[in-house]
């Protein structure tokens, strides 16, 4: 198939098209690289991957045939959506209507990266995809949440009013080579703090959780999700649940370092607990996660030796 994958020079978008060309698919990658990094597509040079830097706020023109739009432009670290919080939203709307659109012009189907940032601070635990979500739409977050429930309520609205062919994958906490070294989420931050033996950073009392998923195992659900007969929202996560101080110990002591923890206040409106329930998942795809939390932060601490020339 030939396949277009916005926002494919970020750390999961890159994945995503090495997995397609490696089935076999040829794959036509747009990104503004606002956050994203041509490095990213290294393993793709000479490939079956033609690369487009475009921004899907605008018009989004692909001559030729298209099977399938995966739909994964957008800031998706704190760091980035709240020092970018209009270029967010208008990822998240214009991005996604235009995408939309180049997938009814196309006849192609339609995948679309949510998160599990819809749920908020969620009052249901582990979290279904029939809960709602507790979301405050006016807090500093609220640019990349409510524009994820906006992207999942537009790409419905086409499939209802127009036939496209879609599907939504709520993405839980996902980590492995190609995060940046300041992404300003967990897993990287404690990590280039840690190789580095400066102080480790947890903020709020380090009891709050998340449940971490590497990088590999969440493109495969994907890929099954793509070939999967439903439009419904589907979870892709790991469901194993730990706290953020238990997650920068164990990278403090996997690489060895003198780092010390220390703690800040917790952010407005970061969630308190996040746990995927991942049964429409194991159901509807045969999917759950193969790759263990400690496999998976020695293969992403290789990575970031090297970014960080250690």
């Amino acid at each position: 198939m030939r396949i277009v994958v916005t926002g494919a020079a970020g750390f999961i978008g890159s994945h995503l098209a090495d997995a397609l060309v490696a089935r076999g698919h040829t794959v036509v990658g747009i990104d503004n690289l606002l956050t994203g990094a041509l490095a990213n597509l290294e393993a793709l040079r000479g490939r079956a991957f033609e690369f487009l830097q475009h921004d899907v706020t605008r018009h989004i023109a692909v001559d030729g045939s298209v099977d399938v739009v995966f739909h994964w432009a957008s800031p998706a670290s704190p760091i980035d959506y709240l020092k970018l919080p209009i270029q967010t939203l208008k990822v998240g709307s214009l991005g996604t209507h235009n995408a939309l659109g180049l997938a009814l012009a196309k006849r192609a189907r339609f995948v679309l990266a949510s998160t599990s940032e819809v749920y908020g601070d969620p009052l249901e635990h582990p979290q279904k995809e029939t809960y709602w979500g507790h979301v405050n739409p006016i807090g500093p977050r609220g640019v990349y949440d409510e524009a994820k429930r906006f992207a999942e309520a537009m790409t419905l609205a086409y499939h209802r009013a127009h036939g496209v062919d879609t599907r939504i994958v709520r993405i839980f906490n996902t980590y492995g080579p190609r995060m940046r070294l300041h992404d300003g989420r967990a897993v990287p931050a404690f990590m280039t703090q840690a190789l580095r033996n400066e102080d480790v950073t947890v903020f709020g009392d380090g009891t709050q959780t998340r449940s971490f998923c590497y990088v590999s195992d969440l493109v495969d659900g994907v890929l099954r999700l793509m070939d999967a007969p439903t439009s419904d929202p589907v979870n892709i996560g790991n469901p194993r649940e730990v706290t953020i101080e238990a997650i920068a110990r164990t990278i403090i002591s996997l690489v060895g370092s003198q780092s010390r923890i220390v703690y800040r206040p917790l952010p407005v409106d970061d969630p308190r607990q996040r746990r995927p329930d991942i049964t429409r998942a194991r159901t509807l795809l045969a999917w759950e996660p193969r790759v263990d939390l400690e496999e998976g932060l020695g293969k992403t601490v290789d990575y970031f030796k090297r970014k960080l020339g250690i």
